[in-house]
Parts: C-alpha cells; sequence; structure tokens
C-alpha cells in the first residue's frame, strides 16, 4: 500500500470520528440539531489535519524540546547519519538532539527534503557506533518509505481527537438537566472515539516498524547490531521513561519511550521486542550477515 494512499485513507478515518463526536454532541447540546455538530467537527477536522501535514514535524519537534544541530554540535551522530544516507542513496536530513536521558530516536518530516531525524542524549552513551547506525538506518527507511509523515499526523489527530473527547466530556458535566437521555450515548461516543483512534493509528505504526527493521537491517548489513539496540533501548526505556510529550505520539519512536505495562499493553504503538529481535536474527541467518 504506497505511502500516499495511507495518509489518505487515515485522514478519512480520522475526519469521519470527528464526525461522529460532532453529530453526538450537536444532538445533546444544540437542541438535536447534529447536522451542525456534524458540520462544525468536519470543518475543525479539515483544519486540524491541515495542519497536521504541514506543520506535524515542527509540532512534535516543539513537543520534544528537540534542537536541530549541526555537524561542529554532534560530529558522532553526524558521520554517521551521512554514512546511512550514502548508503541509501538519500538526501541528508536535518539532525535534532531531544534532551533526555531516556535512550530513543525518531524521525519527522512531510518529505525526504523537510525530513528530520532526532536522537536522545541518552542513546548517544549506550548504543555503540554499529548499534546507532543501526537505529539510525531503521529511521531512514522510515523516511523512504514516508511512514513519518503518516505516523506523524496520525499522533497529531489522534491527540486533538482525544483532546475533543475531553472538551465534550467536560462541557456535560456543567449542562445537568439538558437532554438527559442522550447521557449514555455522549459517554459512549466520547469513550469510544478516541480508543477507536488510538487503534487506527496502532494498525500503521505495529507493521511499519517491522519493515523498518527489515530495510534498516539489510541497508547496514548487519540485522543482529539492530537486534542489540534494540534490547539496550528496551531496557534503558523501562528503565527511564521520558517526562515530557504525549503517548499519542508515541508510535512515532524506534521503542515506546512512555515505558507502560498491564493494560497499557493492550494498546502497544510497536510490536514486542523480543519479536522485532527475533525476525532480525532470522534474517541475519537468512542472509549470512555476520554483525
Amino acid at each position: 500500500m504506497s505511502g500516499a494512499f495511507r495518509l489518505t485513507a487515515m485522514f478519512a478515518a480520522l475526519a469521519g470520528i470527528f464526525v461522529v463526536i460532532g453529530w453526538v454532541i450537536g444532538g445533546v447540546f444544540a437542541d438535536g440539531n447534529w447536522m451542525m455538530g456534524a458540520l462544525v467537527f468536519l470543518v475543525l477536522a479539515a483544519i486540524i489535519n491541515s495542519i497536521s501535514y504541514f506543520f506535524s514535524d515542527k509540532i512534535i519537534l516543539r513537543m520534544y524540546r528537540a534542537k536541530i544541530i549541526s555537524k561542529a554540535d554532534q560530529p558522532r551522530l553526524y558521520n554517521i547519519v551521512n554514512k546511512v544516507c550514502l548508503k541509501a542513496n538519500m538526501p541528508m536530513p536535518k539532525i535534532a538532539i531531544v534532551p533526555t536521558q531516556t535512550p530513543n530516536a525518531f524521525a519527522t518530516g512531510r518529505n525526504e527534503k523537510t525530513a528530520v531525524v532526532a536522537a536522545t542524549e541518552g542513546i548517544m552513551s549506550i548504543l555503540t557506533d554499529d548499534e546507532l547506525e543501526g537505529v539510525l538506518a531503521h529511521e531512514m527507511a522510515h523516511i523512504k518509505d514516508k511512514d513519518m509523515l503518516v505516523m506523524s499526523v496520525a499522533a497529531t489527530v489522534a491527540g486533538a481527537i482525544s483532546f475533543a473527547a475531553r472538551m465534550a466530556w467536560w462541557s456535560s458535566l456543567g449542562s445537568r438537566g439538558r437532554n438527559n437521555s442522550s447521557g449514555p450515548i455522549l459517554l459512549l461516543v466520547l469513550i469510544t472515539a478516541p480508543i477507536a483512534a488510538l487503534l487506527l493509528r496502532l494498525a500503521i505504526s505495529r507493521n511499519r516498524e517491522y519493515l523498518a527493521d527489515k530495510e534498516g537491517a539489510l541497508l547496514i548489513q548487519r540485522p543482529r547490531a539492530l537486534a542489540r539496540a534494540l534490547e539496550k533501548l528496551e531496557v534503558g526505556n523501562k528503565r527511564r521513561p521520558i517526562q515530557h510529550g504525549s503517548p499519542a505520539s508515541a508510535s512515532l519512536f524506534i521503542v515506546n519511550p512512555f515505558g507502560g505495562g498491564g493494560f497499557v499493553t493492550l494498546f502497544m504503538t510497536h510490536p514486542p521486542v523480543a519479536d522485532r529481535v527475533r525476525r532480525l536474527e532470522q534474517l541475519a541467518d537468512q542472509t549470512g550477515y555476520i554483525g
């Protein structure tokens, strides 16, 4: 499935969720005028989708306080990214550093020309050059396949849907006694709409992680280096989850930066690391790559 088709389908699905929220809210708070509520939220969906398309990369970078750097700032990171780009025959993206000791990395941007690869301060201290190259090759695979636009937009719009649902819920608490018969329907939609947006985002992100692992590992010809990196990152992120940002954007990272367990594991943004490592080990055996 092409990146353009996935993006269009996701825009349509998320806009549909917005319209459903507006339809219910209009019926409850606008004297049964569900059409007006749906129209208002359809316009909001169009505005948010447009903002997400053009500014999702800037929103994500600001959310994580990422700073664009030069080669002089981080020569090791710059040189490894450049090495991966030469192997992939891709233009050099902008490079950013996220000021946190949580070891992780992500890519964002609409296309190769606007792409940004971001690494945290923590990842620089726990990975070897081979392992870091594997992680960055994974992120460059996302850029090549236009995954970062799809996931950045999905993260931004899913967060907006959750915000709209919360606002509607607080509004309903302030209008007791009006259309009480519609209360259960409102509650059902306000609970299920963010979950629907989340599940849509998960369906997009999990499969893309497997593919980016494979493409990145084949690019550097060292599947086991990426496997070792994933194992270190899983331990590091469970030990030191990131303290800022939004769980709605977790799918952008190479591993989930927010830790979590129990009920949260039902909605994991990434495939289990053990499964990803197993696939990379199988890839190493199939190709004969040693590293």
